[in-house]
């Protein structure tokens, strides 16, 4: 008895995987977080999935939460610094922050400008 066996299911379209480069990641991630711009509709425009440029997003930016880190860090900073910076802005005193930061040093900063 002989059996065959299809190295792919006939129909189905033979997709190569895609690598893109930094660069191109960096611009993607930077047209993303301009105020007021669809993620969806850029992913679109560049043949992506939206679900991948969240994750480079997220990935560039260091954050989990969607938003949050897009409204604190400058993205030309993402694409040349390895560790990116936060800027706290309290009244006219900018706190810098890495990501690494211990967060009760963190709130001990943030209460010490706060009542100077």
């Amino acid at each position: 008895m002989i059996e065959a066996v299809p190295e792919r299911l006939d129909g189905s379209p033979r997709q190569l995987r895609r690598f893109w480069s930094d660069e191109f990641k960096a611009t993607a991630v930077e047209q993303a977080c301009q105020p007021g711009m669809n993620v969806s509709a850029i992913a679109r425009q560049i043949g992506i999935l939206p679900s991948q440029l969240y994750r480079w997003r997220r990935e560039f930016l260091g954050s989990d939460e969607p938003g949050q880190a897009a409204a604190t860090m400058d993205p030309q900073s993402v694409v040349s610094d390895p560790d990116p910076i936060v800027e706290i802005m309290i009244g006219n005193i900018v706190v810098r922050v890495g990501r690494h930061v211990d967060e009760a040093h963190l709130q001990r900063v943030i209460r010490a400008v706060r009542s100077a």
